[in-house]
Order: structure tokens, then C-alpha cells, then sequence
């Protein structure tokens, strides 16, 4: 199966252009989205689940025509949103009951042996009859995986799904994206870079509606092997260093700000090369 995006164009009422031209390839396996907040990610994601009209562009997923035959790409679909809402009170099995209704499946002993095989595959046979409302942060989004398994879709769409996660839930998060991932295409919009590190052979980046990297982590770090170089300085001396060198990053490390920047040659001044990551080259394509 494949999903070929092309000249993707949306551009919303107030004049902000969401998708500028996206062109994208993706097959069976798990595809990283990244970006910052207002990239044009959740736009994209939202586009391909026929929740919105684009302007322009196409997107073909197999045989389909995503945005002129909604309904077939709806049958074929697992979507979780960034928010996934749940009915108050009602439990895992009965939300994926409703759900697997919604879907299609009609045949009642059908739908329960499909609600226990999802529950089985999420690991919550456990909680199945309490109220999904008292779950945690992972398991509502367990469920939520659960729920876009229905119908056996060939296209699964997962926006921010670790956001606001634990450690421990999001380890076991990935580990469901990634065994989910070895049989359909999986696109994993986020603006966490561990996630997509962790997860994904291949990604693309977005900024201001624009794909502006799109290939393997891999050539991503290689294209920047040799030029990314730290040092730890006092929090004083952060606009210094930003007007006097191409500062791509800086966190703190052990209470002081730890800056990468980004240097053809040895800059000196106490820097230290280091190889790349991941969060190095988000932060250079979106500068």
C-alpha cells in the first residue's frame, strides 16, 4: 500500500497558509511528522482523514482518492486525534462496542470477539468493563489506538499521541505504535523528536505549511556530521552567544543552559564538537 501526496495546498479564511505545496511518499511502516506547533501538521492530518477540504493537490492512498472519495477512505482509516474524547461513564468494551457499530460491524457475536481481540492487543482485558473516563493519560490513549484498529485499516493516523504521557506509559505506547506499525502505514505527527527517533525509519519535517526535510533520520544526521558543536555557559551570556554565533539549540543541563551551534570550522571559545541528533536537525530546518 501506498499514500502519494501531491501539491497540497490549504490556506484558511483569516489568510494563513496551513499546506504549501506538500509532497510526500509513505508505504507500510511508521512515518515521522515533525514540526512545531503551528507547522501545518495537525492541517495535514486532519486533510487526510476527510475532516477538512483541501484547496488544491491530491492525495491517492492505493486506489483511492482521498479527497474525492471520502467515504472509501473512511472505511479504510484508523484515525486518533491529538484530543480523543470519551462518553462519560461508559466502559472500554462498550466504547469499542459503540465504535465497531460506527464502523460497520453489524453481527453482534462478531463485534465481541473483535472488542476482546483489541482490548487483548492494548493490554486492558484487565479494566475492560471500568469507565474509560477513570483511566489514565496511556491507557485513554490505548483505547484510542484500539479504536482506530477497527474495520482493518490500511492507513493509521496518530496525532500527538505522547503529549502529556509518563515515561512508563509512553514506552508502552511505543511499543504498540511500533508492532501496529509492521502491517500498515502508520504517520506519527508530533513535535516530540524522541518519538520519531525511537520509532521511525522514515520522516519528514514541517515549518510554516512547507515540508522541509523528507528521507531517513540517518541522511538527516549525516547531513550535519561535522558541524554541530556545544558548550555549557552561564545564563548571562545567552544573547552574547545567540548575536555572535548560528545558535541552533540551547536546554538546561544541571541548571545551565547547554547551547548546540551550528559551525563549518572550529569555532574555538571552548566548543566541542559532537555528533548530531535528531533535535539538532529539527532545529536547523525550521530556523
Amino acid at each position: 500500500m501506498k499514500l502519494t501526496i501531491s501539491n497540497l495546498c490549504k490556506t484558511y479564511p483569516n489568510g494563513v497558509k496551513a499546506l504549501d505545496n506538500v509532497n510526500l511518499e509513505l508505504s507500510n511502516g511508521m512515518f515521522g511528522l515533525l514540526g512545531p506547533n503551528g507547522a501545518g501538521k495537525s492541517s495535514l492530518m486532519r486533510t487526510l482523514a476527510t475532516l477538512q477540504e483541501a484547496d488544491s493537490g491530491s492525495a491517492i492512498l492505493g486506489d483511492i482518492d482521498i479527497l474525492n472519495e471520502p467515504k472509501k477512505v473512511r472505511a479504510t482509516l484508523g484515525y486518533l486525534p491529538q484530543e480523543f474524547g470519551v462518553y462519560p461513564k461508559i466502559s472500554a468494551s462498550q466504547l469499542l462496542d459503540h465504535l465497531a457499530i460506527l464502523k460497520g460491524v453489524r453481527n453482534k457475536g462478531e463485534r465481541k470477539d473483535l472488542v476482546n481481540y483489541l482490548l487483548q492487543k492494548v493490554n486492558l482485558t484487565d479494566h475492560k468493563d471500568k469507565s474509560v473516563k477513570g483511566f489514565s493519560g496511556g491507557m485513554k490513549q490505548r483505547v484510542g489506538i484500539a479504536q482506530a484498529l477497527i474495520g482493518d485499516p490500511k492507513l493509521i493516523i496518530v496525532d500527538e499521541p505522547t503529549a502529556g504521557l509518563d515515561p512508563g506509559e509512553r514506552n508502552r505506547f511505543h511499543n504498540l505504535l511500533a508492532e501496529v506499525g509492521e502491517e500498515v502505514i502508520v504517520i506519527l505527527s508530533t513535535h516530540i523528536v524522541d518519538d520519531v527517533r525511537e520509532l521511525c525509519n522514515n520522516m519528514a519535517i514541517m515549518n510554516l505549511g512547507k515540508i522541509v526535510f523528507n528521507g531517513q533520520p540517518e541522511d538527516a544526521l549525516q547531513e550535519l556530521n561535522g558541524q554541530v558543536w556545544r558548550k555549557t555557559i552561564d545564563r548571562s551570556e545567552k544573547e552574547v552567544y545567540k548575536t555572535n554565533y548560528n545558535v541552533i539549540s540551547d536546554k538546561m543541563v544541571a541548571g545551565k543552559p547547554q547551547i548546540h551551534i551550528l559551525s563549518n570550522t572550529n569555532p574555538g571559545d571552548g566548543f566541542v564538537e559532537v555528533p548530531p541528533n535528531l533535535e539538532d536537525v529539527f532545529f536547523t530546518k525550521i530556523h
